[in-house]
């Protein structure tokens, strides 16, 4: 576990890197180290990376106010998971951990990612989305000019960002792409948007060779209570009421985070550097829909002896900037990482809401300590 300053011997450490790129030229395992683990998505690729590589990851996380240790799961146990609390903002200590890790390839999914806390204090999301970002792509940068020719062709960095960047759609425009313009709306989706272009920058300046991939709106397991799903479904456990912005028209591409994980892993392992990838499940909803959906599930699992769920639906004012529409055609995605999201919208909400059913111990935990539900983003108001 890398914790502090490095511990390993000068022999250990030289065998474990003599192992790491003999293993990675030969086409075996390689070593990841990836930003952001302790969070929604990226722990769904840590568990993902455990259970179904051979692939070793050091998972850098600084532990914010939506991390949880918890959402790795069995992962310390495996023999091929290392820890590092760190803030991707400290270039000097990302440098450190390069040097002491050796990772093959970076995922670089740190970031602060909800749009209402972005009204609320936009400040943090650039200094972790942007400068953080720059401050990774500079530690990257340099060891990867230690790295012999071999090496330096093999290395990967991978950014994983958002759809938002792209702006918004209206009901009848055809849904994003890799080449659609960026049209960023919220101070969440321009961070995103900036960080995206530092990543391309120092591919075309350096050659770094980085890659982006760009998702719709995650959900599943582990999601913590401030978004959507999560918290509808929290609400609904309660019998509390259940907020829906607006008229509940807004539409969004929903994508079963435990598939996107396994995207990512393959984009990892097959990206071209230069390239972009349009992740995406092709499973549009309002958000009506989703509350109505997530409503009848509960009913059926946990039935309320006070009636159907749907009675809680309650419409509130409309986030200040409020995007109409997202969604990605991934078909580029698709053919080139041999990938295809395996759960249609209804099984993944099934499987979300047994999960927050069977885990009340952690999100009561949360509701306690870190965020009791309350709405956020209405600064603009």
């Amino acid at each position: 576990m890398i914790t502090g300053e490095p511990e390993f011997s000068a022999l250990c450490l030289l065998c474990r890197n003599l192992n790491v790129f003999f293993g990675h030229k030969s086409g075996n395992s390689m070593r990841i180290l990836l930003t952001g683990g302790c969070g929604f998505i990226g722990s769904a690729v840590i568990r993902h990376i455990i259970r179904s590589t051979d692939h070793s990851v050091l998972n850098v996380d600084c532990m914010t106010y939506a991390a949880s240790e918890e959402t790795v799961e069995d992962a310390p146990s495996s023999g091929r998971y290392e820890f590092a609390r760190a803030n991707i903002v400290n270039g000097s200590e990302m440098s450190r951990l390069f040097e002491a890790f050796r990772p093959h390839a970076v995922m670089h999914l740190a970031a602060e990612s909800h749009v209402d806390r972005s009204i609320d204090g936009p400040g943090v999301f650039i200094q972790t989305n942007v400068v953080g970002t720059y401050s990774l792509l500079e530690a990257a940068r340099k060891y990867w000019l230690t790295l012999d020719k071999a090496d330096r062709e093999a290395f990967r960095f991978h950014h994983i960002s958002t759809d938002e960047v792209f702006g918004a759609l209206e009901p009848n425009d055809p849904p994003f792409t890799e080449t659609t313009p960026y049209d960023p709306r919220s101070p969440y989706s321009a961070s995103k948007a900036s960080s995206d272009h530092l990543v391309r920058a120092w591919f075309h300046t350096y050659g770094l060779p980085t890659f982006v991939t760009n998702t719709t709106n995650n959900y599943g397991i582990w999601h913590f209570p401030e978004k959507l799903i999560p918290l509808i479904t929290i609400n609904a456990i309660e019998g509390k009421d259940l907020p829906v912005y607006g008229d509940g028209a807004n539409v969004r591409d929903w994508l079963f985070v435990e598939d996107h994980a396994e995207a990512l892993v393959k984009a990892v392992e097959k990206g071209v550097p230069g390239e972009t990838y349009a992740i995406g499940a092709r499973q549009p909803r309002s958000n009506l829909e989703v509350v109505k959906t997530i409503c009848k599930v509960l009913d059926e699992l946990s039935p309320d002896a006070a009636g159907p769920r749907e009675r809680l639906i309650r419409f509130v004012s409309d986030r200040p900037g409020h995007d109409f529409r997202y969604e990605i055609d991934p078909s580029h995605a698709e053919q080139a990482l041999d990938w295809k999201a395996k759960h249609d919208f209804e099984t993944g909400i099934r499987r979300t809401v047994q999960w927050y059913l069977d885990n009340r111990d952690w999100w009561e935990a949360i509701r306690a300590r870190r965020y009791t539900g309350n709405r956020l983003g209405t600064a603009a108001e």
